[in-house]
């Protein structure tokens, strides 16, 4: 066997899932403590999604000999850091997460509530992520204002990676972070405990209550199917694989139940990750790049042992500064969203009514914005469908 049959799609592996984590790890820390996690217990879950998604990716990649690719749901992430704490606080968080999984689950047994989440038009479910991640967006704006010295070496950092190697921009804006945040360490004389860079699990027992259903788990699972699942099969597919979606949704279904408790929001098919290890990249040999999601499991697994850091690294950094990497991380979201929410005149209304009341940060009946936007949005497009076919 060629060496580079084995080097190409290791290294590409490594780099999906480096690229993936560190551009979003702390999207991940800010959407799990917007709804109710301490900093420990949103370390905890920053630790289960690697974890179970390395479990899920070796096996998957190993069963069908495909470069599948299981990554944590960023959109549905930054949901969760545009929405308030629910009643029943964190563990009804936990619980939406698990009804979360549960869904997945039975989406992959059965295609027919797959088909259901299709029929919702793709504008308003990517109008809704919008508005929920704008709020996020605007922190580089804000931060900078109040905090000039610290924020303004983060943007130029992330400004040049953009126009030089866009894919590592938000890593190296996060190393930026990291610089500014051992400055400020050294200037105040801040240190952090040993004990609390130890990578551990922090586990909740669930709760169910209608407004974490409705305001959590029905918004984050729409925005994940629509934002990563069905994308990532699409992804594949430009690439040759048909990917086994049954055993996807069943594999990222029980990967997310596992891993709830401990405070993991979602797994799911990779999109943008599956692109770098299934594509050219990952070799010429198409039938090799399997070993692509082998390598990208086992980073992951190394990862995870920094959880524990990053988050209590958050917890010492200057104000604004974890807030301005996440709201970078999240403008190629909110550009794509955008982009889908009114690429067609056609049901563009309903895809600005929903934009709208997602982006207002509303909460009625303990319910947020999220699942109102949906409302909205469906209720707008049906009446205008109904009047275009009553006027035709």
């Amino acid at each position: 066997m060629n060496r580079a049959d084995v080097q190409q799609p290791v290294s590409a592996g490594i780099i999906a899932a480096l690229v993936g984590y560190t551009s979003s790890f702390a999207v991940v820390l800010t959407g799990l403590t917007a709804v109710g996690a301490t900093p420990q217990q949103a370390a905890s879950g920053l630790l289960a999604l690697c974890l179970t998604q390395a479990v899920g990716m070796i096996w998957l990649s190993r069963r069908y000999r495909m470069p599948l690719v299981l990554v944590w749901s960023t959109p549905g992430v930054a949901l969760l850091a545009g929405t308030q704490p629910v009643d029943g606080g964190w563990s009804a968080a936990v619980g939406a997460f698990v009804i979360v999984g549960v869904a997945y689950l039975v989406t992959g047994l059965w295609p027919a509530l797959g088909l259901l989440i299709a029929c919702i038009p793709a504008p308003i479910a990517q109008a809704m992520l919008a508005g929920v991640v704008l709020e996020l967006c605007y922190a580089p704006v804000t931060s900078l204002v109040r905090s000039p010295g610290a924020i303004i070496p983060i943007v130029l950092v992330w400004l040049v990676g953009v126009r030089l190697a866009p894919r590592w921009a938000v890593p190296a804006a996060f190393v930026t972070a990291g610089v500014v945040i051992g400055v400020e360490m050294v200037h105040t004389g801040t240190g952090v405990a040993a004990s609390a860079l130890a990578p551990h699990l922090s586990l909740t027992s669930p709760t169910w209550t209608w407004a974490a259903v409705v305001g959590i788990a029905l918004p984050l699972y729409i925005v994940t199917v629509a934002s990563q699942n069905v994308p990532g099969v699409a992804i594949m597919k430009s690439f040759g694989y048909d990917v086994p979606w049954r055993a996807s949704m069943a594999t990222a279904g029980v990967a997310t139940i596992v891993g709830a408790s401990a405070g993991a929001h979602s797994v799911n098919l990779a999109a943008i990750s599956a692109a770098l290890a299934a594509g050219p990249d990952a070799g010429a040999d198409r039938s090799r790049r399997w070993i692509a999601s082998q390598s990208a499991a086992s980073t992951y697994v190394l990862l995870a042992a920094a959880s524990s850091a990053l988050a209590a690294l958050v917890t010492v950094a200057p104000a604004g500064v974890i807030a301005t990497v996440a709201g970078l991380a999240l403008l190629g979201t909110l550009a794509n969203a955008l982009e889908g929410a009114v690429a067609h005149r056609g049901g563009r209304e309903a895809a600005v009514i929903t934009f709208l009341v997602a982006a207002s940060g509303i909460t009625a009946f303990g319910v947020g914005s999220a699942f109102w936007a949906i409302i909205a949005g469906l209720l707008v497009h049906f009446v205008l469908d109904w009047r275009t076919d009553r006027v035709g």
